[in-house]
């Protein structure tokens, strides 16, 4: 099974360390983020990967090379100018079966395997991986009728989200919703699926996940992985 990781942006909102480094080459603890994740899909049967590389193409090349090195094949497709988080996907050939997307700064414990076999189970074009997100407001937040009277008031609420992982499973048919070299992000692949009437699946997960957007993510990632390294990389 092919896996195609995203690894070109310039990950801004984890500056300055994105200056020098990618976003996937980023350590968590002793290993690069992206190292994680490519254990993980070998453990998980997948064979072959590429990495959609643009930003700083040259030292992603130069650490992980043909992937031989972590038991997989790697192979990468450079964009030479900003295809969002799906359009890059129009550039790689040999999608011919099933196979997986994912960002390439995602610290998880899902099991792959599991999320693979939930979708071909469900036949749909495409799964999510998703996770039930508490989202805080530090205000008050008003209720209003439609004259702007106030019948509620809830102080610093919480909110629950399924929010999407950002690891997808796809059939190749997707291919054909996603124009030749032009811009396209994921929201607007998937209401466009949606839209053909094509099926998409939701994969809840409850174990661990954190998205490394943000320098206060990231360091807080570093902590999880220091008391749960087994857990992400049980070949260790």
């Amino acid at each position: 099974m092919k896996a195609v990781v995203l690894a070109g942006g310039k990950g801004t909102r984890l500056a300055p360390y994105t200056k020098i480094l990618p976003k996937p080459l980023i350590p968590i603890g002793d290993v690069p983020i992206l190292e994680v994740l490519l254990r993980q899909m070998k453990a998980a049967g997948i064979t072959e990967v590429i990495l959609t590389v643009g930003h700083l193409a040259n030292l992603l090349k130069a650490f992980f090379q043909d992937g031989e090195q972590f038991g997989l094949k790697i192979g990468y497709s450079f964009e030479e100018k900003p295809l969002g988080t799906s359009g890059p996907l129009s550039l790689i050939e040999g999608l011919e079966s099933t196979f997986l997307v994912t960002n390439g700064d995602v610290l998880t414990t899902l099991d792959i395997k599991s999320l693979v076999g939930a979708h071909q189970a469900s036949h749909a074009a495409a799964t999510i991986a998703m996770y039930q997100r508490e989202v805080n407001i530090d205000l008050g937040v008003l209720e209003l009728d439609g004259s702007n009277k106030v019948v509620g008031y809830n102080e610093k609420p919480s909110f629950i989200y399924p929010v999407s992982m950002g690891i997808y499973v796809f059939e190749p048919r997707v291919l054909s919703y996603i124009p030749q070299n032009e811009y396209l992000d994921f929201p607007d692949l998937i209401l466009r699926l949606i839209e053909h009437g094509e099926s998409v699946m939701g994969y809840s997960f409850d174990g661990y996940w954190q998205d490394l957007g943000r320098p206060d993510d990231y360091e807080r990632a570093v902590l999880d992985f220091d008391n749960m390294r087994n857990q992400f990389l049980p070949d260790s």
